[in-house]
């Protein structure tokens, strides 16, 4: 699968691209891209499964033996289970994190969909969520899938990214800005 995109560009993308390539063409892809959000959740969650994953020392038999038990518990779909064994077996787990979000990608393509990297202050609303995903839709033409993010840091407001553009609205920049104006002026 040759891409000009960059993030299909590296060892993640090819793996993601080979994954979505087979889910495809088996009409699995949305079981797999679920599958995926659960082992993504599971990393966030556990600190023992993100150290296996990680961890050079723990030999590949072992990591794919944990890996195909644990997602065998979730129910994983076997070519999801085939994917992370392969992974093991060629010592390329720690790159999971990234294949997951280049998976993603592909899969919201496909879909006609393009995904907006959103953090706030504080979590968004229902209601909050649907009116900025109008907004967006509105924007871009496409249908918008939100990547939400809570960053205390930004004090009130939002950063939304979609692709290469950024809408930054937070009062921590407008602080910051207002700091850099005064600081200006004599």
């Amino acid at each position: 699968m040759a891409t000009d995109e960059p993030m299909m560009a590296g060892v993640a993308g090819r793996y993601a691209g080979a994954l979505f390539e087979l889910a495809s063409a088996q009409n699995a892809t949305a079981a797999v891209e679920a599958d995926l959000v659960k082992f993504e959740q599971m990393l966030i969650e556990s600190a023992d499964l993100t150290s296996l994953v990680r961890s050079p020392v723990i030999s590949a038999d072992d990591q794919a033996k944990a890996l195909g038990a644990i997602l065998a518990k979730t129910g994983a779909n076997p070519l999801t289970l085939n994917f992370f064994n392969v992974l093991a077996r060629n010592r390329r787990l720690f790159a999971a994190p990234e294949m997951i979000r280049s998976f993603r990608l592909l899969a919201a393509k496909a879909r006609g969909e393009v995904t907006a990297e959103v953090s706030s202050a504080v979590a968004l609303t229902e209601a909050q969520v649907t009116e900025l995903k109008q907004t967006l839709k509105a924007s871009v033409g496409k249908d918008v899938t939100l990547d939400a993010k809570v960053d205390p840091s930004l004090l009130g407001g939002l950063i939304v990214k979609i692709g290469s553009r950024m809408i930054d609205s937070s009062l921590k920049t407008k602080l910051s800005s207002l700091k850099m104006v005064l600081q200006g002026s004599p």
